[in-house]
């Protein structure tokens, strides 16, 4: 009998080992390594730029394999991404660092979302699919919040031990990713169909469903611009906030502080289950720019609030914007089609990345 509350479980734990690192301040570890914003946004670019190529075929590729295989390959191109940054001595290696850090993210990415729901299907419980995207919102923020907080302890081990710890994480994700139970997704009437066919034939019905669903594609692209900007603002904000004078040992604490906030967004959501999208949509928006223009204060207070209100913003955008979109999507390309949505972030990303750098620095 198929288990759904360990199904559950399991991926909460992946996602908790995932997500925990002495390195999530990467902005922070790369200025300290004497790298400018400019420079950091341009390794940001190469992380979004093989996110656009990548984003659809990894998606197309866990629809048809499998979404449990393609969790795995992500946790080891994460590997790959973490040897080649203790190897880095120069932006290039940084940035190709970077673009296996995107295969993770590509790999992963709408994949497990997609393990979730089918397996919430097969037991009947997928009504509450928005619960368990707000926990997996709680669980990236709390980890984030907890990696960040790490941010001096990192800076002072130096970023190559920092980061040959996430070795011994990815091997225990390894584990823990292997013990999930594959629920399959594609249906076809032969089993003796090409694995190119059944690619071809994934990437056809995804984009027929596109073409007919304008909604859910304007849905896709209004969470992806709030969530560019209010990434964009926290990833700056760590290198900002020491040059606005905050001591080191408080950094991780005020980075952890506005991590909480998408905490409080993913929660606050579920309160509101009546509320219209537009008015979800204006709501976040408006605290996202009201981040936006705290980051221009002189205040490291002022400018952590609004760090926080833009992740609230963020995350209770992101739980609606999900649940409603996987409602829509059908199972034979439900990892496919929540990819689109990552696609439609890293183009977004591509074209506000090095902008904000120049932005951050100059303005």
């Amino acid at each position: 009998m198929f288990n759904i509350k360990k199904q559950l479980s399991k991926l909460y734990l992946s996602s908790v080992i995932g997500n925990l690192s002495l390195t999530g301040a990467w902005v922070a570890i790369l200025a300290a390594r004497g790298f400018s914003l400019v420079e950091i946004g341009i390794a940001e670019t190469v992380f979004h730029i093989t996110s656009i190529i990548f984003e659809l075929p990894s998606g197309v590729m866990a629809d048809v394999f499998g979404r449990k295989k393609m969790l795995i390959v992500s946790t080891v191109m994460q590997m790959t991404a973490t040897v080649i940054m203790i190897m880095s001595d120069d932006l290039f290696m940084v940035c190709l660092s970077i673009a296996f850090h995107a295969l993770t993210y590509n790999f992963s990415s709408g994949t497990g979302d997609a393990l979730a729901y089918d397996s919430m299907k097969l037991a009947n419980t997928e009504s509450s699919f928005d619960r368990y995207e707000s926990n997996q919102l709680i669980i990236y923020r709390l980890c984030s919040g907890i990696s960040t907080l790490c941010a001096g302890f990192a800076l002072a081990i130096g970023y190559r031990l920092a980061y040959g710890t996430t070795l011994i994480t990815a091997a225990v994700q390894l584990f823990v990713l292997g013990s999930l139970r594959e629920v399959s997704s594609y249906q076809s009437d032969s089993r003796d169909i090409s694995a190119i066919k059944k690619i071809l034939d994934c990437f056809r019905e995804s984009f027929i469903f596109l073409k007919n669903a304008k909604k859910a594609i304007g849905l896709m692209m209004c969470n992806s611009l709030v969530g560019a900007l209010d990434i964009l603002l926290l990833f700056f904000l760590q290198a900002k906030l020491p040059e606005r004078g905050i001591p080191q040992w408080l950094l991780g604490f005020a980075l952890l502080f506005m991590e909480l906030g998408g905490i409080a967004g993913s929660k606050l959501i579920l309160r509101f289950p009546k509320a219209g999208y537009r008015t979800v949509f204006f709501v976040t928006s408006a605290l996202v720019l009201a981040g936006l223009l705290a980051e221009h204060s002189t205040s490291c207070i002022i400018m952590a609030v609004g760090g926080f209100l833009a992740a609230v913003g963020d995350d209770a955008l992101q739980v609606r914007t999900n649940t409603r979109l996987q409602d829509m999507f059908p199972s034979e390309q439900r990892a496919s089609l929540t990819s689109v949505e990552s696609l439609s972030f890293s183009v977004i990303m591509v074209v506000l990345s090095p902008l904000a750098g120049f932005v951050f620095t100059y303005w």
